[in-house]
């Protein structure tokens, strides 16, 4: 035995496969979470679809801040891809996922979570150029670097995503195969994994700093600085109206940011898996939901472009 009481090394059968628990422990709930997710699903498809439609094509939606949020809506649709995997297992209850799938899972979800706190510190810059030096806005935000912002967000994370799921996935697995979760996150996954998982550990800590810290950081310095210049607009109708297209945007990121946050940057010792299904249920499930309601229902422009489209 090792210092951790688990079997050396040497003797290990390689695992093949998984078993994605996810709501097992709930059989009388299997069908009504199937009803619910799928409605959820399509939610988040059309929804964001929708805005990403819409953003493309109304000529008054054509600024620096509605490229960001089609992107946005276009990220969210491609992060719920979870979902189906989800829906199959409720339904048919086949929870067996192979290793390569399951690598392959963990891979995407961490690169369009990492592209996502990108892009909402980018969108929270917008904000603060907009607010803060609204002269030189259309010049310091123009098309060539709204691009390279966007596709800095889409690809930064890549190789780095890829190769943390590979240090993972290079781990020795031993003794049961059960995820207890919905999907190939990583802290159910360590859990399985024998041996000593520090060095993995650290490295999910410095990505989770890198990628969920640093973004949230600048998000809160670019928002302090707005708000310390909203306050000092002349009258409260401009102070709620700057507050108002701020307002929808900070919603999402503190939602975003505090289940992922908790979910990552916790101690290993301190993770319930009940606990880390909830949370993987905000930041992969909810917020993908949330987000085009609270970008629309708290936007003029985008419900007269809806408007338009419906009347069309």
């Amino acid at each position: 035995m090792n210092h951790q009481g688990k079997p050396p090394e040497d003797n290990l059968t390689e695992l093949m496969a998984f078993v994605l628990l996810g709501f097992a422990d709930m059989p009388h709930l299997r069908w009504f979470l199937f009803g619910l997710f799928l409605i959820i699903y399509i939610i988040i498809l059309m929804s964001n679809g929708t805005i990403f439609l819409i953003t493309k094509m109304d000529p008054a939606l054509q600024s620096p801040m509605y490229f960001f949020l089609a992107n946005f809506s276009f990220l969210e649709i491609c992060y719920v891809s979870t979902l189906p995997r989800m829906l199959m297992n409720l339904g048919t209850r086949r929870r067996r996922i192979s290793l390569v799938a399951c690598a392959t899972q963990m891979c995407f979800v961490l690169m369009f979570g990492g592209s996502e706190c990108l892009l909402l510190a980018v969108m929270a810059y917008d904000r603060y150029v907009a607010t803060c030096n609204p002269l030189h806005y259309p010049l310091v935000m123009n098309h060539r670097v709204c691009i390279q912002l966007v596709t800095g967000s889409w690809t930064i994370g890549i190789p780095v995503m890829i190769g943390q799921t590979y240090q993972i996935f290079s781990l020795p697995f031993c003794g049961s195969n059960q995820i207890n979760h919905f999907f190939c996150d990583i802290p159910p996954i360590l859990k399985l994994a024998c041996g000593d998982t520090f060095v993995n550990e650290l490295l999910v800590y410095t990505v989770s700093v890198l990628f969920v810290m640093v973004p949230f950081l600048l998000i809160l310095g670019s928002y302090s600085k707005i708000i310390s210049i909203i306050l000092k607009f002349p009258s409260a109708t401009s102070q709620a109206k700057a507050f108002s297209t701020c307002s929808s945007h900070l919603m999402v990121v503190m939602l975003f940011f505090g289940s992922g946050m908790i979910t990552y940057l916790r101690p290993n010792t301190r993770h319930s898996e009940g606990t880390d299904k909830v949370l993987s249920l905000f930041y992969t499930i909810l917020t993908p939901m949330f987000n085009p309601m609270i970008y629309s229902l708290r936007n003029k422009d985008i419900i007269m472009a809806l408007r338009k489209l419906l009347c069309k």
